[in-house]
């Protein structure tokens, strides 16, 4: 048939902007996109033939503004439209704002989006098709009173989640009575936020489950099929990090029953293109349907490389009205694929999001290794949006290859300008648990001592040696006749490194006394470190270590300032706004109790009292926008 789709306007940023418009290209489609006011120089504006703004920096006003991305599609002459994910890729008006405006949608119609898009609706929907579901509430009464009384029912602990949204925004776990008003609340919050409804549910909570998905595809003549699954246990705040297709949990008979009940909730509301029905799989091997997202996951490139498909290809090729050419006998798993997602997100510090521009983008390479990325070096990280940078997915014939080859990706991974998730995703495929497969989503929580990732962990000395090659062949010590004695002093942390450095007869090779002792060549060491003006960064194992030049140790030196009270001063942790201050002049708080609530990159972190004290001044209103190191408030 005639193709339909010449002109697509994808309608996000980042690395999906990226993957799509790659994928349109492909097929002969020219990709037009958009930006805010904050992305004029981001990586996916590349990708496109032309791109039109779509409004200032926050996402409300830019990417999430329909009339906003609708004119942009006129305006560059657009026959078609695809959401990605996040941002609009699940909003029923949307799809319904791009059909209204003669233009094809790449996705679900829009009745069946807001009937998947609503948790309480899509439970209903899937029961009716014989799909089992987690017991909980899923009313349309959402008065407090009610609430409450249908947690108490449920018991604890429970789950309260956002019914218009994922990726972890607007949902809490409740572990008893006395907290849950505080945890409705910041949901609700951070729901209306994220998709513009505070609209909740209430789920039994499943301590120790496996989260499981399928990858649904559906065409316009009633062919419906699932490409398997795809494991998504481990997890950090409800929000997956790492992803591999098949799961070693399913066997193939189970894998056949949980995919026929995934065709069969898609066909609940008479779905067309690509989806995900998401399950948990309990201990004992019953499974729950959760929720279906109408959109393509973050996790695709998994299901790819697992059964040797295009899936933005296909949705593309569904939107043409083409018909499946898959069977579902077809649909069986080739080795192993693995995804994890990295973050600018902070391991020393608490896996806070860290912003900046990126000095240094160098991903891994090779065979079987795949790396889709939405920054380069140059790029700004913002407070504006997700934090994820890219994906790294690896493929092998079987999950231990699969896993090595990961493991020799993450530590070739070298990030430089910001802190990056990197070292947390490296634990992973090290973990002993990991690899023989014990994955459920309370991985994280039940083995990760986050203190290894402290800023007062052991600084490797082949990293202190690097920096000082780096800075020898750089020039960037203080010289001296004959290359004797050259003295070096760099701290990184709060630890300080004295070493003396001195040629040899070789000129690449230089001998190092002092704190760090033997030989050194500068070419192989100095390889892996950027040096700039006050000190040196070292990649090293997956890891940045930074190095500035040391000044002798005053006895006046002050203590370490954290966000967490030093003299009583409480500071913002990174760049955000100012969504709740729950406290006032003059009240008297114990150590844990909340203080204020910053949004920032989409999610809330809390900010807590590091001891009992009494606020003694304000310096900031709800509704601020604030920057790293703000001053919040003051305690005495």
């Amino acid at each position: 048939m005639d193709r339909v789709i010449r002109r697509l306007l994808i309608a996000n940023r980042g690395e999906i902007a990226v993957r799509v418009a790659r994928g349109a290209r492909e097929m002969g489609i020219t990709p037009v996109g958009i930006y805010s006011e904050a992305d004029t120089e981001a990586y996916h504006l590349q990708f496109m033939d032309e791109a039109a703004c779509v409004g200032p920096a926050p996402a409300a006003e830019s990417y999430l503004n329909i009339p906003a991305v609708i004119a942009a599609a006129k305006t560059l002459r657009a026959d078609a439209v695809h959401p990605g994910y996040g941002f609009l890729s699940e909003r029923a008006e949307f799809a319904r704002a791009v059909l209204d405006a003669g233009l094809t949608f790449v996705g679900p119609s829009p009745e069946s989006m807001a009937a998947m898009g609503s948790k309480i609706e899509a439970k209903r929907r899937v029961r009716e098709f014989d799909v089992p579901v987690v017991p909980g509430y899923e009313g349309d009464d959402q008065s407090r009173e009610r609430l409450r009384s249908e947690a108490e029912k449920i018991g604890f602990p429970l789950l309260i989640k956002a019914s218009a949204g994922g990726g972890g925004r607007g949902m809490r776990v409740v572990e008893n009575l006395a907290s849950f008003d505080e945890a409705l609340d910041s949901a609700k919050r951070e729901a209306l936020a994220a998709f513009g409804s505070d609209a909740v549910l209430l789920e039994r909570y499943l301590r120790r489950p496996r989260h499981i998905e399928f990858q649904v595809l559906a065409d316009a003549h009633g062919n419906t099929i699932h490409l398997g699954e795809r494991e998504c246990s481990i997890q950090r705040r409800h929000q997956k990090i790492v992803e591999e297709a098949p799961s070693v949990a399913l066997s193939p008979e189970l894998r056949a029953e949980m995919g026929a009940a995934a065709v069969r909730a898609a066909q609940s509301v008479q779905y067309v293109n690509a989806g995900t029905c998401e399950f948990m799989l309990d201990e004992d091997g019953g499974y729950y349907f959760l929720e279906m997202n109408t959109r393509l996951q973050v996790e695709h490139p998994v299901t790819e490389l697992a059964y040797g498909v295009d899936l933005v290809h296909w949705q593309l090729r569904i939107a043409n009205g083409e018909r499946l050419t898959i069977a579902q006998s077809d649909a069986v798993p080739r080795g192993w694929a693995i995804e994890t997602r990295i973050y600018a997100e902070d391991p020393a510090n608490h896996m806070l999001p860290s912003t900046g521009t990126i000095t240094r983008w160098d991903p891994p390479e090779g065979p079987g290794v795949r790396v889709d990325g939405g920054v380069q070096r140059g790029s700004e990280v913002s407070v504006y949006y997700d934090p994820m940078l890219a994906k790294l997915i690896v493929w092998g014939e079987d999950r231990a290859a699969a896993i090595e080859r990961l493991t020799r990706s993450l530590q070739d991974f070298a990030i430089g300008g910001i802190r990056a998730n990197v070292p947390l995703l490296l634990w992973i495929a090290k973990d002993e648990a990991y690899r023989a497969g014990d994955t459920t989503t309370s991985f994280l929580a039940e083995r990760l001592d986050e203190s290894i990732f402290s800023a007062k962990r052991e600084i490797p000395r082949t990293a202190i040696a690097q920096a000082a090659a780096a800075l020898l062949r750089e020039r960037r010590a203080p010289w001296r006749i004959g290359g004797v004695g050259v003295p070096l002093r760099l701290q990184c942390g709060d630890t300080s490194f004295a070493i003396e450095a001195s040629a040899t007869a070789n000129a690449n090779v230089w001998r190092l006394s002092g704190d760090v002792q033997g030989e050194i060549d500068l070419a192989d060491r100095a390889a892996n470190a950027d040096v700039r003006d006050g000190g040196v960064t070292v990649f090293a194992g997956g890891d940045a270590w930074e190095f500035r030049f040391a000044t002798p140790p005053s006895p006046d030196a002050s203590g370490h300032h954290g966000h967490g009270g030093a003299n009583g001063r409480i500071l913002s942790p990174m760049p955000g706004k100012i969504v709740k201050i729950a406290v006032s002049d003059g009240d008297a708080v114990q150590a844990r109790d909340l203080l204020v609530v910053l949004e920032a990159m989409k999610m809330e972190h809390r900010i807590e009292a590091p001891a009992a004290a009494t606020v003694s001044a304000l310096h900031v209103r709800e509704g601020d926008i604030v920057a790293g190191d703000a001053l919040l408030l003051e305690l005495q």
